[in-house]
């Protein structure tokens, strides 16, 4: 009975128990995004049923993880001798300038700003379901830049990702409850988004932003060596800067996988 329970509690660590949930403005009100929705609550739902069955509860084991291909356009692979650290759920903004005086030019990105949740044992216990996360947490709006939890789950907060300046995605995954690194990086490789991809915010976007594969620069600490952006929801500006302000944000998720160099 015990590790049943602990199965049904490990699982409604993905769930949002309060029926009242930040829905961005409209999200939810329109048919695609209610189907995301209803496919993410009956997913969980049935794994929680499953869950009550099991004999013993599912191990939190990064070794089970694997880390997901676009078949149509691969990101180069995890280099030989690195390990899965880490898997989080990055929801936040990418962030963009635009032309004032020439509307056909396309918008410049500056960067992006996102909080961090631990998925690590989502990810290694019930792949399909963080699948779904990305999109569903998108359809939430982010009631600070520092919300405690992810909706609509109770993912912990694992770190924070920001750029130190133009070029240098950084990932803080140093927290009050672990130590996971510090990872200032640099682009590897770069795959657009699959088709298909959500949209974006309220289904009223231009896209997800690419998937990426970086690599870490002087000064990470952790044994962190690379890092991976996929399953990107979101995100993408328009084609042109015909109407936009001279700088403007777009909300995206994603997942972030970090791999590490044994010690």
């Amino acid at each position: 009975m015990f590790s049943k329970v602990l199965v049904t509690s490990a699982l409604c660590a993905v769930a949002f128990a309060s029926p009242f949930l930040p829905y961005s403005q409209q999200a939810a009100q329109r048919p695609a995004e209610m189907q995301v929705l209803s496919d993410y609550f009956s997913m969980l739902g049935q794994k929680v049923q499953a869950g009550r069955q099991m004999s013993e509860a599912p191990v939190c084991n990064l070794d089970n993880a694997v880390l997901p291909v676009d078949s149509a356009a691969p990101l180069p692979p995890v280099s030989e001798g690195l390990t899965l650290k880490h898997v989080a759920i990055g929801r936040g903004i990418q962030n963009y300038t635009c032309s004032q005086t020439n509307a056909t030019a396309p918008p410049v990105s500056i960067g992006a700003v996102a909080t961090l949740y631990n998925a690590s044992c989502v990810a290694s216990t019930y792949p399909d379901l963080l699948t779904l996360l990305p999109n569903v947490a998108l359809q939430f709006n982010l009631t600070s830049d520092d919300q405690a939890t992810l909706s609509p789950s109770y993912l912990a907060i694992s770190g924070h990702h920001y750029f130190a300046n133009t070029t240098t995605p950084t990932f803080n995954l140093d927290t009050a409850s672990q130590d996971l690194g510090f990872a200032p990086c640099s682009k590897n490789n770069t795959s657009l988004a699959p088709t298909g991809s959500p949209a974006g915010q309220g289904g009223q976007g231009h896209g997800s932003v690419a998937w990426l594969k970086l690599v870490t620069r002087e000064g990470a600490t952790g044994n962190l060596e690379e890092v991976y952006r996929v399953n990107t929801a979101g995100g993408n500006p328009p084609a042109t800067c015909a109407g936009m302000p001279a700088t403007f944000e777009v909300q995206y998720a994603a997942e972030y996988w970090f791999f590490e160099k044994p010690s």
